[in-house]
Order: structure tokens, then sequence, then C-alpha cells
């Protein structure tokens, strides 16, 4: 266990120093902005959706390795999918994030996502995580309103 924890913990960190999608997008048709007060974290998603897929999404902004990471994981994970399948994945990694440690995760649905599985157990910390997910459903959505964590 300890090194799958290891490897996780080498995974998140990769993708907070390196991450994935992190420019803003030129052709964007939903945008967002998500903000947690306690951490600090900022970040601004963009999303091009055509047809109900999203083609393209993006992120910019600041926050920690968890934030940072989860924004970088998430952008990979559903770049391609219809806006029902990014709902699905929402669902299923904030069941995850938000359950208890040791709970059944659904790895086939959540595939490299569950490097966050360990969250659960900082309660702190899934704030830190799900700030870009809830953003990017904000996005979606074509919400007004920042998102906050608190």
């Amino acid at each position: 266990m300890t090194d799958l924890r290891d490897l996780y913990q080498e995974l998140i960190l990769d993708h907070s120093k390196k991450p994935c999608n992190f420019r803003v997008l030129e052709k964007t048709s939903h945008t967002a902005e998500g903000y947690n007060p306690l951490c600090g974290d900022r970040y601004t998603v963009y999303l091009n959706i055509e047809g109900g897929v999203i083609s393209d999404i993006s992120f910019q902004g600041a926050g920690c390795a968890i934030s940072k990471a989860s924004a970088s994981m998430m952008t990979s994970s559903v770049k391609g999918k219809t806006i029902d399948e990014a709902n699905m994945l929402f669902e299923e990694f904030h069941r995850m994030i938000c359950g208890n440690p040791g709970s059944r995760v659904n790895e086939a649905a959540l595939g490299k996502l569950v490097v966050f599985s360990g969250v659960c157990e900082f309660p702190i910390r899934v704030k830190c995580a799900s700030l870009a997910w809830h953003t990017m459903k904000a996005g979606m959505e074509k919400s007004k309103e920042p998102v906050s964590t608190e």
C-alpha cells in the first residue's frame, strides 16, 4: 500500500509541476472562475463545447499541488467527452473524494483519477481537489457566478 501511495503522490506532484492544458483557450464557448478562500486557489476553466461534446478544455490560475494536479487531470479526462459523460465523471470523482477512507472506488470510470482517492482522508483537501471540477461544471452550465468552495 505504501508503494501505491508513493506512486499516487508522485503522479500528483508531476501534474502540479507540469500541468496538462494549462493555458488560455483561444476559441471558447464556455468559461467559469473558481476560488477556494481557505487555500487561496483560484482558477479559470475554459471550455469549447461543440454539439454537446467538450472539444477542448484548459485552465489558468494558481493553487496548491492538489488543486493544480486535479485541474490538470480533469482537463485530460473530459476532453472529447459529452456533457453527460463529463457530468457522470464529476459525480464519480466527487463521490470518491467525499467518501469514507477505504470505500470502493469505481476505477473503471475514474481511470488515473483514482490517485485522488486518498483525499477523503484529509477533509480540508477535498475543496482543493474539487475546485476545478465545480468550476468546470459551472462553465458547462454557463453560470455567471464565480464558484466558491465556501
